[in-house]
């Protein structure tokens, strides 16, 4: 896992967005580092993921800056932060429903092959994804067939087809039961261990307690506080803003 001094590989800088009169981030800077699983958490409508709309590019911010592994990314278009290494799933499942769970990870593939993986490589690479993920038994059933958590899966695994650098996951453990997330929580773990920078938006606070090295909390669109589990767990401004006194070890 990298030390906290080391580059990161995403990095928000003064982020503000505004519609209107209404503050939805108001001046966040956070940063995301290589083999490191950063939490982002708050209670519901705190601009989490307007944060992650900022930072993939749907979202043009107010003020600030989001850079890519030192690149000024804030006025690229988000296929263009997508070629620097940056995918993210989303709250909703943006799934291809009537395709097969392999078909959706060769669909990425397709998409994001060129420059990236030789075609001849993408069905091994499938395979590789589809098996690290656990998904290897349902690759052919249709996504439609398939549990919710178990579909929050595949979304992380069509996004591991972009051969991503950072990866955004925006409430990827809604749905699934006790066994997948804590199935869920290894992965995360071995993807950090393999160099993968990760920022999960997140309302199981266990899980959050578990797999990250650092938390984030946003409250009304400002940053509360930021530091290690243990600091966030106990943290007098974060308890009365979103923890209450919910068992979170």
């Amino acid at each position: 896992m990298q030390s906290p001094e080391s580059s990161p590989l995403l990095e928000t800088r003064g982020i503000t967005v505004r519609f209107g009169g209404h503050v939805a981030v108001d001046d966040v800077s956070l940063a995301v580092h290589r083999g490191a699983v950063t939490g982002l958490i708050g209670p519901n409508g705190a601009g989490k993921t307007t944060l992650f709309n900022t930072v993939t590019g749907l979202q043009k911010p107010t003020s600030g800056r989001v850079l890519i592994d030192g690149v000024d990314v804030t006025g690229s278009a988000p296929y263009k932060r997508a070629r620097l290494g940056l995918a993210r799933t989303f709250q909703r499942l943006e799934l291809f429903l009537s395709l097969s769970v392999r078909d959706n990870l060769r669909v990425a593939g397709d998409i994001h092959g060129t420059g990236r993986r030789a075609r001849r490589d993408l069905e091994a690479e499938t395979d590789r994804l589809l098996e690290l993920t656990g998904l290897t038994d349902v690759a052919h059933q249709d996504v439609s067939d398939i549990p919710t958590g178990r579909a929050r899966v595949v979304e992380v695994a069509r996004a591991l087809m972009t051969d991503p650098r950072v990866l955004l996951l925006d409430e990827p453990a809604s749905g699934q039961t006790e066994q997948e997330t804590d199935d869920f929580a290894e992965l995360l773990v071995r993807l950090a261990g393999e160099g993968l920078g990760i920022c999960l938006v997140e309302h199981d606070l266990p899980l959050v307690m578990r797999v990250c090295s650092h938390i984030h909390v946003l409250d009304y669109g400002s940053l509360i506080a930021s530091g290690t589990p243990a600091r966030i767990r106990n943290d007098p401004a974060v308890i009365a803003a979103y923890i209450g006194t919910e068992d979170v070890a």
